[in-house]
């Protein structure tokens, strides 16, 4: 039987996804989910079963295995991609040696990221570790492991990450891609190996650091057991696989230096590829799969500035369609009133405690232009993190790639088009994670010789938003306001801090 099948895998937060892709031409097949849920011991807390990732991926596989006659024997090759940080401790038999693993979203290192920002200036860290520190990085989960699970954290042989544990169920080997270990704050950008002095700093085990591989490597083969548990074929090979985020840029046509992927979720995530790391205390850096690097910022409130609105002003009454069509009403520009967009605040930088705020509002201001404003306001604010990029680059944007529910809304890619003053091209397969996966496949099969070309082949794009002439204007003569108002605000986010103490 023709082998004309990816199995690609994406172990998400919600879920654990499996799709039949076909080799040829990049085309998702099938596609099945199964759930999970989050578990929250305390505020601030999220945690998962490595267990729940496995039994959701075994069901995922099996539900597309059926919709297709002979599809386990036309499988010739499985790539996974997974949630990102996601700390799992296993044994010398591959067994967790804890339940529960601390996700991405999982704040409880918050301490000991402020002692250790207090403690080490960025001069310090920066090339060691390619990143500035987060309670997100799987370096200070480990740490805190180490300090509150002792035994757990004892008796671990290895660290993986969710995709990681799963490519251990399905082949036996153990390995970690570039790109998760790039985003660990314990991996040197220089070297791509693991870094003796984050390690050292951070008081860890480096015995228990895996191998790090390329995304693209066949790292193992399914296993008998593997195979008798999700119908798969014994002896398929299986990819390393890659951390979910940069393989879904991958996916959606992001490459090539100049280019640019705007993730337009409930925050929005603006990820420039160059060819070195970006070192800045409010730029965080991954390693990219066809091995360019992706400095990104992460705007903590994008597509959730709009459910805001919705229920601010309208107590939900109206739909996210309604907030949009009333928007357009105002004028680009929202004739002179600025929204900043820091609803929940920053992830990086020294004012993670940042408030949302309009400014300039005038007699003549009505609801079409608060609803304007907000949706300019978060333009705005990715756009701030461009140009910080392009000026320490000198890598001109050329293009943005669009993904995530904005991209369904033509009145926010147009403000954010002319706004960054660079086409934005939508894709026309959203599941961008699952073609990475397949382009992946593809080109460790020799089909292409080169991830970019397997990319070039399978991704299409929708739409292309172009900038409009005249809102390019008048948004680059607002640019510097918001600029100078988000610097000058900073000066007052402690004194709000303290009048909600007192």
């Amino acid at each position: 039987m023709t082998q004309d099948l990816i199995l690609a895998i994406d172990v998400g937060t919600g879920s654990a996804r499996a799709a039949l892709v076909e080799i040829g031409n990049g085309a998702i097949l099938e596609i099945a989910a199964s759930e999970y849920d989050q578990i929250v011991p305390a505020f601030g807390w999220s945690e998962q079963r490595p267990a729940d990732w496995w039994a959701g991926t075994v069901s995922a596989i099996r539900t597309v295995l059926e919709r297709q006659d002979g599809a386990a024997a036309r499988i010739q090759a499985v790539a996974a991609c997974g949630q990102m940080h996601g700390t799992v401790l296993v044994d010398s038999h591959g067994n967790p040696t804890r339940d529960t693993a601390p996700l991405w979203n999982d704040k409880r290192t918050a301490g000991l990221v402020a002692f250790f920002e207090r403690d080490n200036p960025p001069a310090s860290y920066l090339s060691e570790s390619g990143n500035p520190p987060t309670p997100a990085w799987p370096g200070f989960k480990l740490a805190w492991l180490r300090d509150n699970d002792p035994q757990a954290y004892r008796t671990a042989a290895t660290v993986l990450m969710p995709k990681d544990y799963i490519n251990l169920r399905l082949t036996g080997e153990i390995a970690m891609d570039e790109g998760d270990a790039s985003c660990s704050f314990l991996m040197n950008p220089a070297s791509g190996s693991w870094s003796a002095a984050m390690i050292d700093r951070l008081g860890l085990d480096a015995a228990k650091l895996p191998p790090i591989r390329s995304p693209l490597d066949i790292l193992g083969r399914i296993t008998a057991s593997a195979a008798l548990e999700t119908g798969l074929a014994e002896g398929t090979p299986v990819l390393v696989g890659g951390a979910d985020y940069p393989v879904a840029v991958l996916g959606s046509g992001v490459v090539h230096p100049g280019t640019a992927s705007d993730v337009m979720g409930t925050s929005s995530i603006i990820t420039l590829v160059t060819g070195e790391p970006l070192l800045d205390p409010e730029i965080c850096n991954v390693r990219t799969v066809e091995g360019h690097w992706g400095p990104f910022t992460l705007l903590e409130t994008g597509g959730d500035a709009m459910r805001w609105a919705r229920r601010a002003f309208h107590e939900k009454a109206l739909s996210y369609g309604d907030i949009v069509a009333k928007a357009a009403e105002a004028p680009a520009g929202a004739e002179g009133l600025f929204f900043l967009p820091f609803l929940a605040g920053e992830r990086l930088g020294a004012h993670r405690n940042a408030r949302a705020q309009f400014f300039g509002i005038g007699a003549k201001h009505g609801l079409a232009h608060l609803h304007r404003a907000t949706l300019e306001g978060v333009a705005f604010a990715v756009n701030r993190h461009i140009r910080v990029m392009e000026a320490s680059t000198g890598q001109k944007l050329e293009r943005v790639v669009a993904s995530g529910g904005g991209a369904k809304t033509e009145l926010w890619l147009k403000i954010k088009a002319s706004a960054y003053n660079v086409p934005i091209l939508v894709p026309e397969e959203t599941e961008c994670g699952l073609v990475g996966c397949a382009a992946m496949a593809a080109t460790a099969l020799g089909r292409f010789g080169k991830v970019e070309d397997a990319v070039g082949h399978f991704v299409r794009y929708s739409a292309e938003i172009l900038p409009d002439p005249a809102w390019a204007e008048t948004y680059a003569r607002m640019q510097p306001v918001f600029d100078r108002l988000y610097r000058h605000s900073q000066a007052l986010y402690d004194d709000l801090d303290r009048l909600q103490q007192a």
